[in-house]
C-alpha cells in the first residue's frame, strides 16, 4: 500500500511542469490535474469545472475538492505555484499523506523563458516546426522580483517541512528528460510500473544559449555580476535567508540615510526628499550584497521607514493598484476581484454610476478575508498589516526610526540633523495624494470595516480613528 494518499506538484512558470505534469500522467495510477488553484481558471485555462467543482466552489472552499483529489483511484495531485490558493498550501504542508515533488529551475533561466513565453503568446510547444521566435529583454528589477519570489517561496516550503519532519522528493529542470529519474519518482509516489519510454508530446523551448535568447545580454550579465551569487543558484539549495523587499529600499546619494519602505506609505514623498537633502537622484535596486556594501562603506548609517494611519493607507492602495482600469495598477488581480471577489470596481474608468465609497468598502471587506486567509489569493505587501511589514523589515535590518506620516516633517528633520544638515528639504503639505477623496467618503462604516482588518496595527501603534 502506497505511503500517500495525494501529491502537490510545487513549481513555477517556466519550470517545466508541463512536462512534468504529462509523464506523471503517462504511468499507470498517477494523475495530475493541472493547476487545480490557481485564482483564475480551476486545472486549466478555458476550463469552468473540473473534477465536479465549479470554479466558485473551489473559491469559497477548496477543502472538498482536496478531499476529492484524496479520493481518486490510485494517486492524484495537482501543480502549485506561490500564487495559488494559500489555504491549500496550508492544507498540504500540514499532512504527511499528501507527497510534496518540488521542481525547480535555474532563475535566470525561468525568467528568460517566461520574457519569451510573453513575447510570443506561445506557452507550449507540441510541434517543434511551429516554434515561434523572439528575444527576451532583460530588466535587472524584474528580475531581481522574479528571484525574490522564487526563493521566499522556496525558504517557506523548507522551512514548513522541516519544522514538521517532512522531506519532499526535488527534481530539477535538466533532470527531467532522464528517465531514471522519473521512474524514481513514480516509485516513490507508490507506482510499481516504471515505463520505457518518456512521454514526448511536449517540445523543449527556446533551446539555444542565453545569448542568443537575450536581446541586451551584456545588460543581463553586468546585473547578474552585482547580485550574490549564492541567491542565484538553483533553489533549493539552501541559499542564504533573503529579504524580499531589500530592492524596495531607499538610500540618499551621499547622506548616509536609508528607507525601509511599507508599502501603501509616502513612499514617493520621501523618495523625493531623499533625493533633495543631496540634490542628487537616490541609490535604488538594492540587493543583500550591495546593501552590505553600502553599509560597510558608510559609517554611522541610519535608517528608518514610515507608518501610515491604516484608513489612509488601504485606500491609497485602492486608488493606485486596484481602481484603475488602464494598466497601472494590478491588472490582472482587479479583474479577478471584480469578477470573483465582488469587489464593486467598474469595467472601465469612465462606466458611469460608480459608488467610491461602496467600492472601497467592498475591498475593505476584501482584505479581511484575504488576510484571514479565507480567499485563494496570497497576502500582498501593499495591504499586508503593517505590523507584519516591519516584523520582516527587522529580520534583515531592523529601521532606527519608525516615523508616523502624520509627524513626517519633524521626524524627518531630525534624522537630518542627526546627519549633520543644518537646513533640510521641504515636506508637502499634503503627502497623501487621495486625502481629499477619502476625506469625502469616510464614515464609521469604514473606520470599522479597517478595524476589522487590521486590528494589530490599532493595537501595536495605538492608532485612534481617521479623523
Amino acid at each position: 500500500m502506497p505511503a500517500f494518499h495525494s501529491f502537490i506538484l510545487l513549481a513555477e512558470m517556466r519550470t517545466g511542469s508541463n512536462f512534468l505534469e504529462a509523464n506523471l500522467n503517462a504511468f499507470d495510477g498517477i494523475s495530475c490535474f493541472g493547476e487545480l488553484f490557481n485564482p483564475f481558471f480551476i486545472g486549466y485555462p478555458n476550463r469552468d469545472d473540473m473534477l465536479g467543482f465549479t470554479q466558485a466552489q473551489r473559491d469559497n472552499d477548496p477543502l472538498p475538492l482536496l478531499e476529492r483529489i484524496r479520493a481518486e483511484h490510485g494517486i492524484a495531485g495537482f501543480r502549485f505555484f506561490h500564487d495559488h490558493d494559500p489555504r491549500v498550501l496550508d492544507a498540504c504542508l500540514g499532512d504527511p499523506g499528501c507527497a510534496k515533488v518540488i521542481l525547480t529551475r535555474n532563475p535566470a533561466d525561468s525568467y528568460i523563458s517566461w520574457k519569451i513565453a510573453r513575447a510570443t503568446g506561445q506557452w507550449k510547444l507540441t510541434n517543434a516546426k511551429a516554434a515561434r521566435r523572439a528575444q527576451a529583454a532583460f530588466d535587472a528589477e524584474e528580475f531581481e522580483k522574479h528571484l525574490d519570489r522564487l526563493q521566499a517561496f522556496q525558504i517557506t516550503l523548507l522551512n514548513r517541512l522541516q519544522r514538521s519532519g517532512q522531506t519532499a522528493f526535488y527534481i530539477g529542470y535538466d533532470d527531467l528528460h532522464d528517465l531514471e529519474v522519473l521512474n524514481g519518482l513514480a516509485a516513490w509516489l507508490g507506482c510499481p510500473h516504471p515505463r520505457d519510454a518518456l512521454d514526448a508530446s511536449l517540445k523543449p523551448q527556446n533551446a539555444q544559449a542565453a545569448a542568443e535568447k537575450v536581446e541586451n545580454f551584456d545588460d543581463m550579465q553586468a546585473a547578474i555580476a552585482r547580485m550574490d551569487p549564492f541567491n542565484l543558484s538553483r533553489t533549493p539549495n539552501f541559499e542564504p535567508r533573503r529579504g524580499p523587499v531589500v530592492p524596495s529600499y531607499v538610500a540618499a546619494a551621499k547622506t548616509p540615510l536609508l528607507y525601509q519602505p511599507v508599502r501603501g506609505g509616502p513612499e514617493p514623498v520621501v523618495r523625493d526628499w531623499l533625493g533633495a537633502l543631496d540634490s542628487a537622484p537616490v541609490q535604488q535596486g538594492f540587493t543583500q550584497k550591495t546593501l552590505r556594501d553600502w553599509q560597510r562603506a558608510n559609517r554611522g548609517h541610519r535608517s528608518f521607514t514610515v507608518l501610515r494611519h491604516p484608513v489612509a493607507r488601504a485606500h491609497a492602495v485602492y486608488c493606485e493598484k486596484i481602481l484603475p482600469a488602464d494598466g497601472s495598477g494590478f491588472a490582472e488581480l482587479r479583474e479577478l476581484l471584480r469578477k470573483h471577489q465582488k469587489v464593486a470596481i467598474p469595467a472601465r474608468d469612465d462606466a458611469p454610476g460608480y459608488d467610491h465609497a461602496e467600492g472601497f468598502k467592498s475591498f475593505l471587506r476584501f482584505l479581511a478575508r484575504n488576510l484571514g486567509q479565507q480567499t485563494n489569493l496570497r497576502i500582498d505587501p501593499h495591504w499586508a498589516s503593517q505590523t507584519t511589514v516591519l516584523e520582516g523589515l527587522s529580520a534583515m535590518r531592523p529601521p532606527d526610526m519608525v516615523i508616523r506620516e502624520e509627524e513626517l516633517e519633524s521626524g524627518l528633520a531630525m534624522l537630518a540633523a542627526g546627519m549633520g544638515h543644518r537646513e533640510m528639504p521641504a515636506i508637502p503639505q499634503e503627502t497623501d495624494p487621495h486625502r481629499a477623496r477619502l476625506d469625502a467618503i469616510y464614515d464609521g462604516e469604514i473606520e470599522k470595516l479597517t478595524r476589522a482588518v487590521y486590528a494589530r496595527d490599532y493595537l501595536a501603534f495605538g492608532f485612534d480613528r481617521w479623523r
